[in-house]
């Protein structure tokens, strides 16, 4: 339907308008300031002035000096009373998370402090898939951060902070806004999941309805009707084990947000009360004198990695761990450290993407989720338990009561009510999930393309591929492609063969601002050989992509790694040993047909240069150009891709040096 024609009279005035109705005086707020003659002397003026405001609000003066604490959110789009929609937001994952500000918000009040509320709205990476949208996707999370950190310290006399957040790069940013409160208290809400629909597909297949059609397995209606009813429930991120549910589930591994809080069913009672009762734990951390500074720890760091581990989480949250890490003042995690731990984790949950039955994030909540993962993981003495955390209580009296509580066994019984899932095998215990197949999730193979490491969720890899001894063997002649759109192209054109290898390169933070190539996985999964190509990138994937994908390989392209000297044709080696987590990705042949060693390869490599046609992608945004040179600069992908001030100005003084 067309937008009817609007002319000139409609744009310059309103029919009908009351120009009479302008006033320039209003009587003001009732009643007077709470203040006194020493803070008249000693209060600085914003303080002083800051009460005005408040008074002008609307809060009664009376109150005016009830400890205040500020509500930082993702909310995006514009609800009616109602909840039918004014403006949209980008996605579910804001829409309803006003719901849970105010919620906390009346807490607070009727518990006798003064909420503020903010928020910094987030981009949708399911919106921007395939789109020069998502050259803005990674690098919004540093920005959004930063904006929210200079939220926090604009006002004040804040007393402690409450963010709520849900999905891909809003809650990260998130995190890594609170991270840096130190002694101020500070907890996260996390915004929750959406429903699965009756009858249709989940958020992530649902994403696919392009290519499948491409490639005739369903029909126009089909895909229309699909494509409209996914998103079940109007708030909540992916029912899939993606980035946002599993940033939901580090903050709580974290000990940032309160026990069984993440993946919560979005608009639901279990779900508001989330809030209330976050917002009554800030208020006792701020009685405790506890900051987050006790929560945030290198051990707490660590046990947010071996959660990530057990739930065989995205691996997007290489890149978010250490930038929270590094917001928190603590050290950053390597790769080695992450392969370490994925040798020494077992995977307990079976969710989507990674299965083998793969049941949907909500699903993951009814079976326990956080608390429920940490206990088999504390009776394997594999978690840290002393951690304090937001409740007030460490991490093992939480257990405790999780283990005990009404809560668990009641929301247990329910899914096998509702959904007919026994529990058990949702979430497992190391030796259940063992006896049905459950491997580690992720591995960081090295070789001579990727000589500072990469990572595969090998996971993912087609399980007939798979031989007698945990090991993925792949070989074939590369295809390279320089952008994303070329590559789908070819998907979707039948121009890729079996057993070739497709190389996209260009997509690192210098290329596309590490984009997420999703649509590429998702439409390579829908040829019926697509289990015999595999991927290697040094973009990076969704944590909903399957298939042998090799992604965030570096050094990237454009900064000079090998990947950006493989030539069409060249022949490339991928080993993945499953059982070990180990992996290798080398150059081990040429279009000639001559073949040599891996360390042969490297020697080649080194001899070649660059390929010729390597750019930037032309719509790359100025503003990512400058994300991309400052993380770089700050340790790279690896390193978390966040800003490091001390790093960047030792980088600028060694050609600038200070007088």
């Amino acid at each position: 339907m067309t937008i009817s024609a609007l002319d000139i009279t409609s744009i310059l005035e309103t029919s009908g308008f009351d120009h009479a109705a302008v006033k320039t005086h209003a009587p003001g707020p009732e009643g007077a300031l709470p203040i006194t003659p020493e803070m008249l002397l000693t209060a600085p003026s914003g303080n002083l002035f800051g009460l005005s405001q408040s008074a002008g609000m609307g809060w009664d003066p009376a109150r005016l000096l009830d400890p205040e604490f500020l509500i930082l959110s993702t909310h995006g789009g514009l609800r009616a009373a109602d909840g039918t929609p004014i403006a949209l937001g980008f996605h579910t994952g804001h829409w309803e998370v006003g719901l849970l500000v105010a919620e906390a918000a009346r807490e607070l009040r009727n518990l006798h402090a003064v909420p503020f509320a903010g928020a910094v709205t987030d981009p949708c990476d399911g919106r921007t898939q395939g789109t020069e949208g998502m050259f803005d996707s990674l690098p919004f999370r540093n920005d959004a951060a930063i904006v929210l950190r200079r939220l926090m310290r604009s006002l004040p006399t804040r007393k402690g902070v409450l963010g709520i957040a849900t999905c891909d790069k809003g809650l990260p940013a998130m995190m890594l806004a609170l991270a840096s409160s130190g002694t101020y208290p500070s907890i996260l809400v996390p915004g929750g999941t959406t429903l699965l629909p009756d009858g249709g597909e989940d958020a992530g297949k649902v994403q696919t309805i392009g290519a499948r059609y491409a490639q005739h397995q369903i029909t126009l209606e089909y895909a229309a009707e699909m494509g409209c009813r996914a998103c079940a429930s109007p708030g909540g991120g992916c029912q899939f084990l993606g980035t946002a549910a599993t940033s939901q589930v580090v903050a709580e591994a974290l000990g940032l947000s309160l026990p069984h809080t993440a993946l919560a069913p979005s608009g639901q009672p279990i779900w508001l009360d989330a809030a209330a009762r976050s917002a009554r734990a800030l208020l006792r951390m701020f009685q405790l004198g506890t900051g987050t500074r006790d929560i945030l720890t290198d051990a707490a760091i660590r046990n947010a990695m071996v959660v990530h581990a057990a739930f065989g989480g995205s691996t997007n949250l290489l890149l978010h761990v250490p930038a929270i890490a590094h917001a928190a003042g603590l050290t950053r995690p390597t790769a080695e450290d992450w392969a370490h731990v994925n040798r020494q984790i077992p995977r307990l949950v079976d969710a989507l993407p990674n299965g083998p039955n793969g049941f949907a994030t909500v699903q993951v909540f009814l079976a326990g989720a956080v608390p429920e993962v940490m206990l088999h993981l504390r009776d394997a003495g594999l978690l840290d338990t002393s951690v304090q955390t937001v409740s007030g209580s460490t991490l093992d009296e939480n257990l405790n009561w999780w283990q005990q509580s009404d809560r668990r066994r009641e929301l247990k019984a329910k899914l096998q009510t509702l959904d007919g899932i026994d529990p058990g095998l949702v979430i497992m215990s190391p030796d259940t999930a063992r006896s049905r197949g459950l491997t580690a999730t992720v591995c960081f193979p090295i070789g001579n393309l990727a000589p500072e490491g990469c990572v595969i969720k090998s996971t993912s890899i087609d399980p007939t591929l798979i031989d007698a001894n945990e090991t993925y063997r792949h070989r074939g002649p590369a295809r390279v492609f320089l952008t994303e759109h070329a590559a789908i192209e070819a998907i979707k054109t039948h121009a890729l063969g079996e057993g070739d290898v497709m190389v996209l390169i260009c997509g690192g933070p210098a290329g596309a601002g590490m984009q997420e190539v999703y649509q590429v996985t998702s439409a390579l999964k829908q040829l019926s050989y697509c289990k015999h190509i595999a991927v290697l990138t040094d973009a990076r994937f969704s944590g909903v992509s399957t298939g042998a994908c090799l992604g965030h390989i570096s050094p990237e392209a454009l900064a000079g790694g090998p990947i950006g000297k493989v030539l069409d044709g060249d022949q490339i080696e991928i080993v993945i040993d499953r059982a070990a987590l180990h992996g290798t990705v080398d150059l081990v042949g040429d279009a000639t047909g001559r073949t040599f060693t891996p360390e042969e390869g490297r020697a080649i490599l080194a001899a070649r240069p660059s390929r010729p046609d390597l750019a930037p992608h032309p719509a790359l945004p100025e503003d990512t150009r400058l994300w991309a040179a400052l993380i770089q600069a700050s340790g790279g992908i690896w390193g978390g891709c966040v800003y490091d001030t001390d790093m960047i100005l030792a980088r600028l003084n060694q050609h600038n040096p200070v007088p």
